[in-house]
Order: structure tokens, then sequence, then C-alpha cells
């Protein structure tokens, strides 16, 4: 089961009066179905993440998951949505993540039908993993967009992020209710260092918007304190916190050794950095796209998607995942 942040939306918001769609070329060119919605040349980390744990196929949206199909796994994700109702309501519909797990509870409710009672499905539930990755929206497409939403006059960043974790708490709680036994919370990464934020914040087109990453690592602590929380008044679940951001921050600080070559541009983009505004539809994007650390204005290449899924699912160091990582949450 999965739910998440844009960078793994895989076309659930193809069909709605959204700006936040990618079912265009050049997104997918380097995916072999071509365009589905997945905001990357090729796949994202839920993508890897899937491979890793031996799925045979990739994980249906669930705007297009019918019938049996839902027990090989669902994608609930939806491009600008987030903890907030009003995030990225900017750009049109999205499926906030309340909506999502109301998505979700339909699919319990389908997934009891097919095996037959409640017990059945609880303990199908419960072997399952849901790799929820929320909160960059709320940042990107609300708190640091003070034209469009007046967060940032009401909280200081401090506030933000604890009014973030707590409903980021009781939504996840509710997911605990409905049977979610096995949680991958995924921590924000650098929003401060992508080529939009670079494009408008950064004087020389390198150096990353610090206001915007230390409000990341806010969240991210609270996040994995909250990890802490679960595991402790739960003990029939598992909870465990994937740091994205430190991960990045190890293609940002040693790009060559993970073969990027630009780590301040997107591969397809326009104006500053490839970062003032995202890919355009049929825009020609840069021919040497695994070099580049970030496809488009906002999210991270296939090559980089590759790495953060890798070490989600099997740590690398002892900061990649907390308590611990991926590969033994699904052994558990």
């Amino acid at each position: 089961m999965d739910s998440g942040v844009c960078s793994v939306d895989n076309g659930n918001n193809n069909n709605i009066q959204s700006l936040a769609r990618a079912n265009y070329l050049p997104y997918g060119i380097d995916y072999p179905d071509g365009p589905t919605g997945r905001f990357s040349n090729g796949k994202t980390t839920v993508d890897v993440i899937a491979e890793l744990l031996g799925f045979d196929d990739y994980i249906p949206p669930y705007a297009s998951a019918r019938g049996e199909d839902i027990l090989k796994g669902v994608n609930y994700a939806s491009a600008a949505a987030g903890i907030r109702e009003e995030t990225g309501q900017q750009l049109g519909a999205r499926i906030t993540f309340g909506g999502q797990v109301n998505n979700y509870r339909n699919t319990v409710q389908q997934v009891v039908q097919i095996l037959g009672d409640e017990n059945s499905a609880a303990n199908y539930l419960s072997k399952c993993i849901y790799s929820i990755g929320l909160g960059s929206n709320d940042y990107l497409n609300n708190y640091f967009m003070p034209q469009y939403y007046s967060t940032s006059r009401q909280f200081n960043p401090e506030q933000y992020a604890d009014v973030l974790i707590q409903q980021y708490t009781q939504q996840l709680k509710s997911l605990y209710d409905y049977g979610a036994r096995k949680f991958v919370l995924i921590g924000v990464g650098q929003i401060g260092c992508s080529p939009n934020a670079l494009a408008q914040n950064s004087p020389d087109g390198r150096t990353c918007a610090e206001n915007i990453n230390n409000a990341n690592k806010l969240f991210n602590n609270r996040l994995k304190g909250l990890v802490d929380e679960f595991n402790g008044n739960t003990p029939d679940a598992k909870f465990i916190y994937i740091n994205a951001y430190d991960i990045f921050q190890d293609l940002i600080d040693n790009p060559s050794a993970f073969g990027f070559r630009v780590t301040n541009a997107g591969c397809c983009g326009v104006g500053r950095n490839n970062g003032q505004i995202t890919c355009l539809p049929l825009q020609n994007p840069c021919q040497n796209r695994d070099e580049y650390l970030f496809w488009d204005a906002f999210h991270p290449g296939e090559a980089a998607n590759i790495v953060v899924g890798r070490r989600s699912y099997r740590a690398e160091s002892s900061s990649d995942a907390y308590p611990f990582d991926i590969q033994r949450l699904a052994q558990l």
C-alpha cells in the first residue's frame, strides 16, 4: 500500500482538474510504459522499493486499481496534496491526505469482500507495507507561498511543524484503525535545494535556501520522534522513519560518487536553473538524464530515485533508516 507526495503520484491526478499532472511527454521518457502520471523521467522511489520487495509489477494507482488487483497493492498518492486540506489548492484539484485515507478505507471494504471476512482481511492487511511520505507540499505549496496561503503569518516554523505533525498523527491513527500495521514514514527532502527554490532564492544559483531547509529539518525531527511515540504506544504495529533528507544531502555533497554532474538545475524546465517553470508538454529534456540530480523544477530524476529507494530498502549508512530499514520491516 502506498501513499505519498507528488514525487510518487503514478496517475491519480491524470483525470482530475489539476495543474499538477505528468501524463505527457517528456515525463516517462525512460519509463517502459511512457508517460503514466509519474513525476519523473522514469521510476519513482516507490517503484524501486516495490521492485526490491519482489513485486512482479509496479503498483497501480487507486484511480485504476480494480477487483482482485487491489491485493497486489495500491498507490493513493496525489500530486500537490498535503497533510493540510488546503495545501496545493492553487494548482486545482488533488486528493488530500484525508481523501487518500478515505480511499484506503474503501479499499479495506473491498478486501473484506474479496477475502470473505474481517479476520482474514485484518490478517492480510497486517502484512502490507504502508509507505507514506507527506509534508513536502505543506511547505512548497503552502507555507512558503505567502501570496496564496496565510500559514506563514499564523505560525512560526516550529509551530507549523507541530501543527502538521499533530494532524499527521490523527491521519496515521486512522490508517492503524483500518488495519495498517507496518508503516514507513518518509521524511521530507531538501526543498530549499530544488531548482525552483534556487531560481527564486539563490543569488548564485547554487546555495540552497536555508530558511526552507531548516523548516524541513524541524518537521523531520518531529517525524522521527513520532516513530518512537507510535512504536511505544501501539505494540502490535511497527513504524520506521526514512531519512530522505540526509540521503539526498549525500547526493548533493558527493555527486560524482553517484554519477551526477549537475545538482542545481532540472533536466527539463524553463528559465534560471531550469527551475522557474517546470517541464512543459513535449519540451526537449537534457540528453544525459542520469547525470542530473533533478528531472524537473521540483522532482529528482530516476537515477536519484534509485539511490533513495535502495537505501530506504537496505540502509547503507546508520542514519538512512530508523530504527531499521524496509527490508527488515518486511521480514517481521
